[in-house]
């Protein structure tokens, strides 16, 4: 059950390891990073942070923003793509489920972005060990804020098939790709601080605002990564950890895993019931 998975996630990292563009996204995720890692370096002050944490959090602002991206550009046209070129019919007659084919092209592009993660941040971790003091408690806050960027790149894989699944073309599934991480990332939490500002008789309860913040993943991410420990929250000016809150770090990762599994369950249900 498992060898048509992992021959098809194969294949789909050797054809993105060929794609210019997952070799520019690589590319660009390195140079930014380095760049992050110069400024973080740069003496501006006395500050409680080492470089490595200060590094860390501007690589999380970064992430939050291409990780997504990247995510989607690699998805949104993995099925309709097969399809208008002719050979997902051709696939399907392999001893291949169609759950089979997402799972398959979900691990060849996680492996793309966990790559592209390694090479990009893992270096850039390198460089600071070898030029400034770190303790293993920045570490684990850079180990921590690389295992969520994975996590955070997995959930847009899965709303990357299924927008793949759910449209008629390429054209139309590029679109809304666009329109999705545009809205996450950006058009959600303006809309939520408008409704906060306009909200003048504080009907919007902490808790619920809470809740409201799990609904976007990019939140989840933002929260543990920017204000999920003491030393991240010194360095990004947070009001502190999230410890006393019901937006604890284990109800974070818990929300980060959730969004993962909905979308890909969701791609392969409806890929499934899929009139080819």
């Amino acid at each position: 059950m498992i060898r048509p998975v992992l021959v098809l996630a194969a294949s789909e990292f050797q054809e993105g390891l060929r794609n210019r563009w997952v070799v520019s996204a690589v590319l660009l995720l390195a140079t930014l990073a380095f760049s992050l890692a110069l400024l973080g370096s740069s003496p501006i002050g006395e500050t409680r942070a080492s470089t490595l944490n200060v590094t860390t959090v501007s690589l999380a602002s970064l992430s939050v923003y291409l990780i997504p991206l990247i995510a989607l550009m690699l998805t949104y046209d993995s099925i309709i793509g097969e399809r208008e070129r002719g050979t997902l019919l051709l696939l399907l007659t392999y001893p291949i489920t169609r759950g089979q084919v997402i799972l398959g092209k979900f691990l060849g592009h996680f492996a793309i972005i966990a790559l592209a993660l390694v090479i990009g941040y893992g270096t850039t971790g390198i460089y600071l060990a070898t030029t400034g003091d770190t303790l293993p408690i920045d570490w684990v806050l850079f180990l921590s804020m690389l295992s969520t960027s994975l996590m955070l790149g997995s959930v847009f894989l899965g709303a990357g098939y299924l927008i793949s699944v759910c449209v008629s073309s390429r054209a139309t599934a590029a679109g809304i790709a666009i329109s999705t991480w545009l809205f996450v990332v950006v058009i959600y939490d303006l809309l939520l601080l408008g409704v906060v500002l306009v909200d003048s008789e504080h009907s919007i309860s902490a808790d619920m605002f809470s809740l409201i913040l799990l609904f976007n993943p990019a939140d989840v991410y933002r929260l543990f990564n920017l204000a999920g420990s003491e030393a991240a929250s010194l360095v990004s000016g947070s009001l502190g950890t999230l410890d006393s809150s019901m937006l604890s770090t284990g109800v974070l990762i818990t929300a980060l895993a959730l969004w993962i599994a909905l979308p890909l369950l969701s791609s392969i249900w409806v890929f499934k019931r899929l009139e080819l």
